[in-house]
């Protein structure tokens, strides 16, 4: 079955989704600071900001507009959406509580001459929307910034809606 035709049935699960789309969720990202990477309050699960890095340890850095193109910084922006999922596969239990992803705020590391962050952010949007299907759509922000922690090319948080109804 390709992807297309899984994204119409209403029974696949968002694990279904990453299977078809060749994903396997890694681990978690371990925070980089005195924080937690994620908090649950009541029916909203917060997500620290993530960046672009890789299972093995790769991560992604850069300026978009100088040493990094818009296609390359859409794909940090993915790999950055499969780490949120993967906090959220860690702190649910199961990818089937989402109920909405409910606000995106992400974060480019750009030059200030830059002005296409929406373009950038769409890669992990567009991933989301892929996975969850209508509750992966959402309210967002896309900003530009001078810089971000360790030089990395982008970095997202996001607040999920999720079901409590067998987890309280």
């Amino acid at each position: 079955m390709t992807f297309s035709e899984l994204k119409k049935r209403p029974e696949s699960t968002p694990y279904d989704r990453l299977l078809a789309l060749g994903i396997t969720l890694p681990e978690a990202p371990p925070p980089i600071a005195n924080f937690v990477t994620h908090v649950q309050e009541g029916k909203l699960l917060f997500l620290s900001g993530q960046g672009p890095s890789e299972a093995d340890g790769r991560v992604y850095t850069g300026k978009v507009g100088a040493d990094v193109t818009v296609d390359q910084a859409y794909a940090h922006a993915r790999l950055t959406g499969i780490n949120l999922i993967a906090v959220m596969h860690a702190a649910l239990g199961d990818l089937r509580r989402v109920r909405r992803v409910v606000k995106l705020f992400g974060m480019v590391n750009a030059t200030p001459d830059f002005a296409d962050h929406p373009a950038v952010i769409n890669g992990c949007s567009d991933l989301l929307i892929n996975v969850f299907g209508e509750r992966g759509s959402h309210a967002r922000s896309a900003v530009g910034h001078g810089s971000l922690p360790g030089g990395i090319s982008v970095e997202i948080e996001a607040v999920i809606a999720i079901d409590c109804s067998d987890h309280q």
